[in-house]
């Protein structure tokens, strides 16, 4: 299996492909996806839930592992704040994901509705996270996150204090999701140097690979962006079904190239 931790490299990125299924899993790795992780947002919609702590940690891991059962490449998840407020909750969460087999996870610094951890209380979870991982039986890369920025409720100065703080205690990959320019991006890689993620959703779809790696960035994740677009077609199509009796969306791809890469992406 291709090693994980050796896909990061700063200024060259790998794109870590967001599945929220089996099947779009097993699609995006013979698509050319070198690992996955999974959404917590896609899964969510799977289930008829909203994004935000509605999955619990069983649940989440339980599809983790799925996903790695499956394939051929390493699986990372995503596993929100790690379903608890103390630095015990982020151990054992990342204790359980280790335990599933997975290559990775990253743990948010907020809560489920987006208000930060305090900064000391943050880096003692990390540091909690990344002790857990380290006591795995297998190498086990852990990205620890910086979200006030996307949620609007610290600035990005905050973000590279903590995410410095964070590799202080030895995070393996640092994630501070849709700064607001790739100045700010730039500078955020150039603050660390520890590997650091960044997203490819909203307003940074427009940013190329290339100048995600001219920014310094070693991996981009497309968080539910995927699963969103999907989406998309289906409200698209549906409005045209049962407004216009338009069918003329539903000409997707034929069944035979669905069943090969479903084939071509199993383990």
């Amino acid at each position: 299996m291709t090693d994980f931790r050796a896909l990061h490299q700063p200024g060259n990125p790998f794109i870590l492909g967001n599945a929220w299924d089996v099947g779009s899993a097993r699609m995006l790795v013979a698509l050319g996806a070198r690992a996955i992780a999974t959404s917590s947002a896609g899964y969510a919609f799977t289930r008829g839930l909203p994004d935000g702590g509605q999955v619990g940690r069983t649940d989440a891991i339980a599809h983790a592992r799925d996903l790695a059962d499956h394939l051929s490449v390493p699986v990372s998840a995503d596993l929100e704040d790690g379903y608890g407020p103390d630095p015990a909750d982020c151990a054992e969460t990342v204790e359980l994901a280790a335990l599933a087999g997975l290559a990775g996870c990253c743990i948010e610094d907020v809560t489920p509705n987006g208000a930060p951890y305090d900064f000391d209380l943050s880096v003692a979870r990390t540091d909690a996270a990344v002790k857990a991982a380290r006591r795995a039986n297998h190498d086990f890369v852990f990205c620890a996150r910086a979200d006030g920025v996307m949620h609007g409720t610290y600035d990005l100065d905050e973000a590279i204090r903590r995410l410095q703080a964070f590799e202080a205690v030895g995070a393996d990959v640092l994630y501070c999701p849709m700064p607001e320019t790739i100045e700010g991006l730039t500078r955020l890689c150039a603050s660390v140097t520890a590997p650091v993620n960044a997203l490819a959703a909203g307003p940074w779809t427009q940013t190329s690979r290339n100048e995600f790696a001219a920014a310094g960035v070693a991996r981009i994740s497309l968080g539910s962006a995927l699963a969103r677009a999907t989406h998309q077609v289906i409200r698209d199509a549906a409005r045209d079904m049962f407004g216009a009796g338009d069918f003329t969306r539903l000409g997707g791809i034929g069944s035979g190239e669905v069943d090969d890469y479903l084939a071509a992406g199993s383990k």
